[in-house]
């Protein structure tokens, strides 16, 4: 009589499952999930669309410059390069847009400012545009950074007279439209 071993047949299940798994994590970490944040803001009374764009500086820097760790920009301190908000101003120009009632707002940095610390630290931007007519419809582009990273996500937050909608954007679905 041969001794034969007892295989449990789900367990070459569960160590492909578990290996399969083991992958995309390793993946994920190599891969790091990409994030901007957006917040749109209209308020009738003041007549006045804020528009303000969270970005971590590493992705700011490898977009334009295509170094993640250089310090040649210096966003916001005293040596700022004179290059620096033209050349951040034309990618997102390319990549980023509000149109109010089926009018594109001309995006001018009003202010900049850094927060966090090493490769957490982001990049705020401030746009401001001056709305008289009452606020009908909102369309939003945001695809920034996606030209980079296949995985890029942007939050979109947006603020209209105490109404407010989220929803994320991508490089499958760049462009959002609201009716108000």
């Amino acid at each position: 009589m041969k001794f034969s071993p007892v295989v449990n047949p789900k367990r070459p299940i569960k160590l492909f499952v578990a290996l399969v798994l083991l992958g995309h994590c390793t993946s994920a970490y190599a891969h790091p999930l990409r994030l901007s944040l957006s917040e749109i803001e209209y308020d009738s009374d003041q007549q006045l669309i804020s528009i303000s764009l969270r970005l971590f500086l590493m992705d700011v820097r490898e977009a334009l410059i295509f170094d993640p760790q250089s310090t040649e920009l210096a966003f916001t301190l005293p040596n700022e390069s004179p290059a620096a908000e033209r050349l951040l101003l034309n990618y997102v120009n390319r990549l980023f847009y509000v149109k109010a009632n089926g009018g594109k707002i001309e995006l001018q940095i009003k202010r900049k400012r850094l927060s966090g610390e090493g490769d957490n630290t982001a990049l705020g931007v401030l746009f401001e545009h001056r709305q008289e007519q009452p606020l009908i419809s909102l369309e939003i582009k945001n695809a920034v950074f996606t030209d980079l990273f296949f995985d890029q996500n942007n939050i979109v937050y947006v603020h209209v007279n105490g109404d407010s909608r989220s929803f994320m954007l991508n490089k499958k679905t760049p462009i959002h439209t609201l009716k108000f």
